[in-house]
């Protein structure tokens, strides 16, 4: 296995996606991952919704690649499994609420004495203190907080709306897989280990306030008027169907006129970037005009038209449609393999491609607790250790069924 974290080793003992699937990042990026699961009780993502050979989707989507290992963490013996594997680990994260790991004897306090080198994560819903700070949270919740719902509202079907995925959840998790790679490359620089605090709530909003916030961002008198792309964003409505495109620049306004087969608009000084910005009722006037000139066209023209005039646009694909697009099979962006017990599985190749460390891919997936008997040995157990852990209920036996419920 290559990759640019290869020999690095990770802990993971999150669960359902800001976590796992930062981890999974890392794991493709060359880290062996170890999850930590229960030996009774399971992570939510391996329900039975889209499962088959005893593993979910929604599961391998963001577990795919790691060794999992099945711990009872209320008992001694078990927090001591944990403890032996932090010791050799360069990375240790977390999702449980504030205050919980420090209860089960694996706070960053009890993992740092055994390993001062650790980057310790810890991943909460609203931070480690504050008056929201031990209450339950999940994705939607902190959409909702961070103005992301609100922000959803198309001008023409004026309600609000969820995001439609997780992206609190994700863009957590890439806030975390990017700390990790921060805080490692600290510590090689001297610094030694530290305890890395992520807050959904933090990150969401971080990754929201770009754009989101715009008009927030400046504070008192004097900034000039404009509109948020909630605003601006619209499909465009043909003859047969819709598309998407964006004009950024005054070259992709005309662009759009050309399209339309309206090449005088150009000459007009009000259909520019320029004129859009002195006068916010230009922008909507050429709104309206190109409204009625792309609902007389098809899609296919439509398309064409912006493609020549070099206007970002695309289609807008039904999910399988995506995986048929020709540069998405041009770039290999799904890969499908075929897993011993599920089956043919199809994962989304990783975004990044490092010319000096290439990344492969690990398409595996485990069933919970199925490698157990494999790191306990490489910290050291017998196989009579092993056999006497597995029959006091310290570990798990490995779950062909994944532990799926429905």
């Amino acid at each position: 296995m290559s990759g640019p974290l290869e020999g690095f080793r990770i802990l993971d003992l999150s669960q359902i996606v800001s976590g796992p699937f930062a981890s999974l990042l890392l794991s493709d990026q060359g880290a062996d991952v170890v999850k930590v699961e229960p030996v009774d009780g399971q992570d939510v993502t391996r329900r039975q919704n889209f499962a088959r050979g005893g593993l979910s989707a929604f599961y391998m989507n963001g577990n795919r690649g790691k060794r999992s290992i099945s711990v009872d963490l209320t008992v001694d013996d078990g927090c001591q499994i944990l403890l032996d594997l932090a010791s050799t680990a360069d990375v240790f994260i977390q999702n449980f609420r504030p205050g919980a790991c420090d209860r089960l004897g694996l706070g960053y306090k009890h993992v740092r004495a055994v390993n001062p080198d650790i980057v310790y994560v810890s991943i909460s819903g609203y931070g480690p203190d504050g008056p929201y700070a031990d209450r339950p949270v999940l994705d939607p919740v902190v959409q909702g907080l961070t103005g992301m719902v609100a922000y959803q509202v198309n001008p023409d079907i004026p309600f609000p709306d969820l995001v439609r995925n997780i992206v609190s959840d994700k863009s957590t998790a890439l806030t975390t897989a990017q700390a990790v790679t921060a805080a490692l490359l600290a510590r090689e620089r001297g610094a030694g280990g530290q305890h890395v605090e992520v807050p959904m709530l933090d990150s969401t909003l971080a990754f929201f306030w770009n754009d989101g916030m715009v008009d927030l961002t400046l504070v008192g008198d004097g900034v000039s008027p404009g509109h948020t792309l909630a605003e601006v964003y619209r499909l465009t409505d043909c003859v047969d169907g819709k598309i998407i495109y964006f004009a950024a620049s005054t070259a992709h306004i005309h662009g759009v006129c050309r399209a339309v087969g309206h090449p005088e608009w150009c000459e007009d000084p009000r259909y520019s970037l320029e004129g859009f910005v002195e006068d916010q009722a230009n922008q909507q006037l050429f709104g309206l005009m190109t409204v009625e000139a792309f609902g007389a066209m098809t899609t296919t023209e439509a398309l064409e038209g912006l493609e020549e005039a070099d206007v970002p646009c695309g289609p807008i694909l039904e999910k399988a449609d995506v995986l048929d697009h020709p540069q998405v099979t041009h770039n290999g962006s799904v890969v499908t393999w075929e897993h011993p017990t599920a089956g043919t599985v199809r994962s989304a190749r990783p975004g990044a491609r490092f010319s000096a460390t290439p990344v492969e891919m690990r398409l595996n997936a485990a069933w919970r607790g199925a490698d157990n008997r494999e790191v306990l040995r490489e910290l050291g157990r017998s196989e009579e250790a092993i056999d006497a852990l597995l029959t006091a209920g310290v570990i798990g036996e490995p779950d062909p069924t994944g532990g799926l419920r429905g």
